[in-house]
């Protein structure tokens, strides 16, 4: 008999997406509970998993369609289930090999989880195959694809984690009727001119649509600022491991950040509202919204609650939500709501930027990178570690004097941590 699957519940506000790839082609078996397709959304990917086991008949749609929730987009056999000998082998690799293929990459990284670099070399994979490559810490460019037209598949990045693991090269790809010659190196120049085009992604399609409709919509301006980060610095250094020790977590910058805009939201309440229609929506709460780095394309997952949590429990927030956006493991939940956002350019190199409000919220605090420059204290020239900080916000509902008062709270807040204790 076969069984009908049909695109689940995507979340809040999310009633379509789009297929990003067959993880079951027909004939494979498929078990219980395991994903048989990747579904890009205009937020995250998600896996569809197979609620019975048995064998992929059919797929309904192709890579590329867009699917409403709800709508059939493949067929199981249930009859022709497979044996323990077939899903074992067809299943990526046992729970042991995972968990010491993990381990191998945390040694290679220092235990940092994956490099910069190989998350650059993952963003142009499928879903399910970046997050293989993540995981196992397997650089793409050196496995060979066996999938169609040479793509690489989740199989092949574990193969090749496995073979790395074991000592031995990596598995040659199935052999096909027609080989395609290896590709000879390229001439140091030819003066020959390409053009590439590849299709956006739904979550880019999606980033480009809301922040040109905030562009659109809203009255943006920003205003800016500079912070003496002496006073963190200081603090950090001091207790940095006292509180790695008793929280297993490290004090970091966004913590800070993080609190000293609560002070400056209490005060400044138009910062934490938005405009809906012809009314003003007042929180007597603040979700922080922190911009964090994906493989493919900025996501900002939400601190709920930020101003009744402490360092320790946002910090442990931040670094999940790190992790998780580079494994492409966030929930759409992770993602709903917020009432403002906090985005560190300063970790990329940034001296200064003009940050563009997450819509519907109405302000974003945009932090950049520390440096040494002289200042004036007390009539004389100093070196200090500074920070230029800057709050963009919707002028309809901002106005210039509120902006200023709130930049002005945080910068307040950062130059003397104990204002964060004692709520001033």
């Amino acid at each position: 008999m076969a069984t009908e699957i049909t695109v689940p519940a995507l979340g809040e506000s999310v009633t379509e997406g789009t297929i990003g790839e067959w993880l079951k082609q027909p004939g494979d078996p498929v078990a219980a509970d395991e994903p048989i397709a990747s579904l890009e959304t205009d937020k995250v990917a998600v896996d569809v998993p197979s609620p019975v086991a048995g064998v992929m008949s059919e797929h309904k749609v192709a890579v590329g369609d867009t699917v409403e929730v709800g709508a059939v987009i493949a067929l199981i056999e249930e009859g022709a289930e497979a044996s323990p000998q077939d899903s074992s082998a067809s299943s990526p690799a046992p729970a042991p090999a995972e968990s010491e293929a993990r381990d191998d990459s945390e040694d290679e990284t220092g235990g940092e989880g994956p490099s910069e670099e190989l998350i650059a070399a993952a963003a142009t994979l499928s879903p399910a195959v970046r997050r293989a490559v993540l995981e196992h810490g397997v650089d793409p460019s050196t496995i060979k694809g066996t999938g169609k037209d040479g793509r690489l598949t989740k199989e092949d990045v574990i193969a090749a984690a496995e073979a790395r693991k074991s000592g031995k090269p990596a598995p040659a790809s199935a052999p096909s009727p027609a080989p395609a010659p290896a590709p000879a190196p390229a001439p140091v120049s030819t003066g020959e001119r390409r053009e590439e085009r590849v299709k956006m992604t739904r979550m880019r399609q999606t980033i480009a649509k809301r922040l040109k409709g905030a562009q659109d919509n809203a009255a943006l301006l920003t205003t800016f600022n500079d912070v003496d980060m002496s006073a963190v610095i200081e603090a950090r250094s001091k207790y940095k491991d006292l509180f790695a020790k008793k929280h297993d977590i490290r004090l970091g910058f966004m913590g800070f950040f993080a609190k000293a805009a609560c002070l400056a939201l209490k005060d400044v309440p138009a910062a934490n509202a938005y405009i809906e229609g012809d009314e003003i929506v007042y929180h007597d709460y603040v979700d922080i919204s922190v911009a964090v780095s994906a493989p493919n394309g900025l996501v900002v997952p939400v601190i709920r609650d930020a101003d009744k949590k402490g360092f320790a429990r946002i910090e442990k927030d931040i670094a999940d939500f790190g992790e998780r956006a580079k494994e492409g493991t966030l929930t759409m939940e992770d993602m709903s709501g917020g009432t403002f956002t906090i985005s560190n350019g300063g970790v990329f190199g940034s001296l200064m930027s003009t940050p563009i409000i997450n819509p519907p919220q109405s302000a974003v605090l945009g932090l950049h990178r520390i440096e040494d420059r002289p200042v004036a204290v007390g009539g004389e020239v100093v070196i200090r570690p500074m920070m230029y900080i800057a709050l963009s916000y919707d002028h309809r509902l901002i106005d210039g004097r509120e902006a200023v008062t709130a930049l002005k709270i945080i910068k307040e807040a950062i130059e003397d941590p104990t204002r964060m204790l004692i709520d001033l």
